[in-house]
């Protein structure tokens, strides 16, 4: 019998095991299908609390867990001596509408630049460009990377990882979690960690749902956008080697796989209107995935009211790779 049982491996599964690894837990990972797969995969890697507009608590947690990032990112890299394409770029607001800038006063925040300190921030922004939000201290993660310097630091600290093998119910006595009945039998923990994102409905009645992001990339050979990009309706992460993400959509469609001409020819439309120089760019590759939608779009983070041993990490809908560390200290913490 193992210490903890963590049903889910992507990158909130991930780091709750990193944490719990470094203060001696035995820990299990148990995931369905690859580790670092689904939402965790299909994610631009923003780390955006401000950018995103984030408000009252859920900006509180963002804004920690963000700080945690550099001393994190740090002690994953020295284990593993792997890179996750942590950057401190900074991520940019432009707007296109003057109307909008005046009726929301963002002339007068002290994240505002005019025309002329936005163009000199970043070269080759639509000439609709009017000005723009700054927000320096947001940065970003190469999600997939991340997923791997992880999965790599978890095998070094004998974190046992169980791939393709599925969850098919949750046995429980009175207010006690027993056992998992899995693909591969059953399986016994002493507590239990539900980490299942948009699939968390399969197991426990929460009111999580699943929203669709189509994304794609470009390649960029100049390197020429230096930083986030990140508008009403469309984000621009360029990353190092020259990649750029260009996401994404929100769609209530359930389960529904795959990507589609609009989905995609609308995110181009609009991140060519912002950056033209996209329009002559090479596209590598079209993905989708789907994010946990909770109520109020707050992730659920607490021991399940119903089982005392069994604690719910789910729901971090935009937000997952953003609040990864917060959340492995806040579940670490309702451990003790």
């Amino acid at each position: 019998m193992t210490d903890v049982l963590i049903i889910g491996g992507g990158i909130i599964g991930l780091s709750i095991a990193w944490e719990l690894s470094l203060v001696g837990a035995e820990v299990t990972i148990i995931e369905r299908n690859t580790c670092g797969m689904g939402a965790t995969w299909a994610a631009a890697g923003m780390l955006a609390p401000q950018a995103e507009r984030l408000s009252g608590n859920l900006l509180d947690l963002a804004l920690r867990s963000r700080g945690l990032y550099p001393n994190w990112i740090s002690k994953l890299q020295g284990l593993t001596g792997m890179e996750c394409g942590y950057w401190q770029c900074g991520i940019l607001s432009p707007y296109m509408n003057e109307v909008l800038v005046w009726k929301h006063n963002l002339q007068n925040l002290p994240q505002y630049c005019d025309r002329q300190q936005v163009k000199a921030m970043q070269s080759g922004l639509s000439h609709n460009v009017v000005g723009g939000l700054w927000f320096d201290q947001d940065a970003q993660v190469d999600n997939r990377a991340l997923a791997q310097v992880l999965l790599a630091a978890l095998r070094q600290n004998s974190v046992k990882i169980l791939e393709g093998v599925s969850v098919y119910s949750i046995a429980t006595d009175h207010h006690h979690v027993t056992q998992l009945v899995t693909s591969q039998g059953n399986i016994q923990g002493d507590r239990y960690i539900l980490a299942t994102g948009a699939w968390t409905k399969e197991l426990i009645p929460l009111p999580i749902s699943p929203r669709k992001g189509q994304m794609l990339s470009v390649f960029d050979p100049n390197r020429s956008l230096k930083t986030v990009l990140f508008s009403d309706d469309v984000y621009i992460v360029p990353r190092l080697d020259g990649r750029i993400i260009i996401g994404a959509s929100v769609e209530d469609v359930g389960f529904l796989a795959g990507n589609t001409a609009k989905g995609i020819a609308t995110l181009l439309n609009n991140a060519i209107r912002l950056y033209p120089a996209i329009a002559n760019m090479n596209i590598q590759s079209t993905w989708w995935g789907f994010r946990p939608h909770a109520p109020e779009e707050i992730p659920i983070l607490e021991i399940c009211p119903k089982y005392s041993n069994l604690i719910l990490a789910t729901g971090h809908y935009r937000n997952g790779i953003l609040l990864a560390p917060v959340t492995a200290s806040l579940i670490a913490d309702l451990l003790k």
